[in-house]
């Protein structure tokens, strides 16, 4: 099933957390949290590890966002997106030092926050993933070593790799498969052939490309997965009994 972006909102202003929660559940992506102070969001991200971190620089307490970020960058590489209601110079210097994805000023707008958002998402991308993710203005999709971001109505959902069964050809689009649900993505099978993690897909056919490890069963000239039979060349059934061989 297609996992849904998720954020940590850490901010000690109540009404615009809250205000941020909601834009944030409108645009399909799920709250981890919503915490006021530094220290609290160091345990929360521990516990309950968010893919974003949208940070209010401003925090009352003992630690400002700056710090809360430097000490949660000792041990995670979680992106962070700063808040602040204060855009001078020096607080701009100061938070750049911690290598921030997005720095958004208040008050802004619903758009500012989800273009910052889905900027953040393509870096991710470029920054984890061995296969490298497409072009963002042209199919936003990106693709990591353990799962695909794709767009789904009006957000990007994280589909885990171990949860698609196959992706099938459909003119200059594909049509990724999970155990639950389906997604609609612009971009031709050759090009998803070429980016996806080749330990884990394989090409069984000009329409298709299935996830080996999801394969339940190989007969003369298809194989199946879920619940759909899908046609296998001799030579490729060859090539698929050797890769499920070595799982």
């Amino acid at each position: 099933m297609g996992e849904k972006v998720k954020l940590l909102i850490v901010e000690d202003e109540m009404i615009i957390a809250a205000h941020i929660s909601l834009q944030l559940s409108e645009m399909g992506y799920e709250v981890t949290g919503i915490v006021p102070r530094g220290e609290e969001a160091l345990v929360h991200v521990k516990e309950n590890p968010p893919d974003i971190i949208l940070l209010d620089i401003n925090l009352k307490g003992e630690l400002d966002g700056i710090e809360t970020a430097r000490q949660m960058q000792r041990t995670r590489n979680i992106p962070v997106i700063y808040l602040t209601a204060n855009a001078d110079d020096a607080h701009f210097n100061k938070a750049k030092d911690t290598h921030p994805y997005g720095f958004i000023a208040k008050p802004f707008k619903k758009l500012d926050l989800q273009r910052a958002i889905e900027l953040t998402v393509s870096q991710i991308s470029c920054r984890d993933g061995g296969n490298i993710a497409v072009d963002s203005q042209k199919d936003e999709t990106f693709i990591l070593s353990d799962c695909i971001f794709v767009r789904h109505l009006n957000s990007m959902v994280k589909v885990s790799i171990k949860d698609i069964l196959y992706i099938e050809a459909e003119r200059n689009y594909c049509r990724i498969f999970s155990n639950s649900k389906e997604y609609l993505v612009v971009m031709t099978l050759k090009e998803m052939d070429s980016k996806l993690p080749s330990r884990h897909f394989l090409r069984v056919h000009r329409s298709y490309i299935v996830n080996i490890s999801q394969v339940k069963e190989v007969a003369t000239s298809h194989i199946v997965l879920g619940r759909k039979a899908i046609p296998i060349s001799k030579s490729l059934k060859e090539e698929l009994l050797k890769r499920l061989q070595t799982i």
